[in-house]
């Protein structure tokens, strides 16, 4: 209740100092959007998608610069020394705030002390896919499975430390079983083994997996979202497929140099509202495989908490590191 009411007294004095002409015409010049991945990776679509939108509504230009690396830390270090001043923001991810944190000993960051949340603007959930010829169709059964053959069971990964591999071991400990863990470098190599049987099971996203779930390449044995996606309305979630409480669902969201005054995130964050409330941005994220979603700046950082603590804890319990 409390941050409830400090989120409506942010919006109130944001309100009362752009009538009183504080922080008069932002922005009134071009907006640097750091995003931590590669062109043409969906989250680079995303970040170019909204950007084009509020550029079109504020009448400034927000200019995309790829800082690619270390699942998007590296975007976070440069946002993390950028001036407070509302001209700089970074497209950030579940990885590069929630779990590299516990992976990197040198970041050049502070996941939970160096910036200003915004908002989220999706989630893509991870899917959890075998082979056509494993011997399980659901949950229950790849459980069965699992326990009947304790260690025989390899599935793959996008590599140490990655949501598809911390989903997984978030699997073994909920469900009690012993599994053969696989890493690859990336999406491409996880998904081409396991598409040729060479690995029977994994974890990756429903941008990776739904292509692969329409051509019978793969199938589908739950999503790791709270509710069902409307564009997987056939398969059950994790919790529907007996693992009640299982939720592994990356988000991508706006995040600003800590000391960013309120009235500007708050700007922001109505400006990110509006161009995610697009249909034709909704209909893209939604090809993309996203679900959207959007938050106050308050509930994104209790987000950002809540996963810093739950995947670290993962991150702990499984020994990942990366080399």
């Amino acid at each position: 209740m409390k941050k409830t009411i400090d989120w409506i007294m942010a919006l109130l004095l944001a309100m009362t100092c752009t009538l009183a002409g504080a922080q008069p015409g932002y922005p009134d010049k071009p907006i640097r959007l750091i995003v931590g991945f590669p062109p043409g990776q969906a989250t680079d679509i995303m970040a170019r998608l909204v950007a084009d939108r509020i550029s079109r509504s504020t009448g400034q230009p927000m200019i995309v610069e790829n800082k690619p690396g270390q699942g998007g830390s590296i975007g976070l270090a440069a946002l993390a020394k950028a001036p407070p001043d509302g001209y700089t923001i970074t497209l950030t991810a579940t990885a590069s705030m929630a779990t590299n944190p516990h992976l990197y000993k040198n970041l050049g960051y502070d996941a939970l002390k160096d910036f200003a949340p915004v908002s989220r603007i999706a989630e893509v959930p991870e899917v959890l896919v075998a082979h056509p010829s494993a011997p399980f169709g659901t949950v229950v059964e790849l459980i069965a499975y699992a326990k009947a053959h304790p260690g025989k069971l390899s599935y793959s990964s996008t590599g140490n430390g990655t949501l598809s591999h911390l989903a997984m071991e978030m699997f073994k400990q909920q469900a009690g079983v012993s599994l053969v863990h696989i890493p690859y470098q990336g999406s491409v190599r996880a998904m081409t083994d396991l598409v040729s049987g060479n690995v029977l099971l994994g974890f990756d996203t429903v941008t990776v997996t739904a292509p692969q779930i329409a051509s019978g390449k793969v199938k589908a044995l739950a999503v790791a979202s709270a509710t069902r996606m409307p564009t997987l309305a056939q398969v059950p979630t994790m919790t529907e497929a007996g693992l009640p409480g299982f939720v592994a669902s990356p988000w991508v969201g706006f995040v600003f140099p800590k000391g960013t005054p309120a009235e500007i995130v708050a700007r922001m964050n109505a400006e990110i509202r509006k161009a995610v409330d697009d249909p034709d941005v909704q209909k893209t994220l939604h090809g993309i495989g996203a679900i959207v979603h959007t938050d106050t700046p308050d509930e994104f950082a209790q987000v950002i908490r809540s996963d810093y603590d739950k995947w670290g804890r993962l991150v702990r319990d499984s020994g990942a590191r990366v080399d």
